[in-house]
């Protein structure tokens, strides 16, 4: 599976984090139904990793209204989203 981070800056980092554990059925219609690793930092800054099974759909969903929507429930600052496919590995 792709993995795929995603980092933003959010109005209130409390506030996203609520609205981000409630959008369950969002994130299965993206194809993601493992765990998702979450980082929250000073400044209001986020950062998300996930795998979903098909990175197709994942990015269709992504620019969705749908998924807009959320994201501006959750107070998330759409120009400072950035996504980065993983598409790389190392092994050390």
């Amino acid at each position: 599976m792709p993995k795929v981070v995603i980092t933003a800056e959010v109005e209130d980092t409390a506030r996203w984090e609520r609205g981000f554990r409630s959008h369950g059925d969002l994130f299965r219609s993206q194809t993601i139904t493992t765990p998702i690793s979450m980082a929250i930092r000073e400044g209001n800054e986020v950062a998300i990793c996930a795998e979903p099974a098909d990175l197709g759909t994942f990015m269709e969903m992504l620019e969705s209204p749908v998924t807009a929507e959320a994201m501006g429930h959750d107070g998330v600052r759409r120009d400072t989203v950035k996504v980065y496919v993983m598409d790389r590995e190392f092994q050390p």
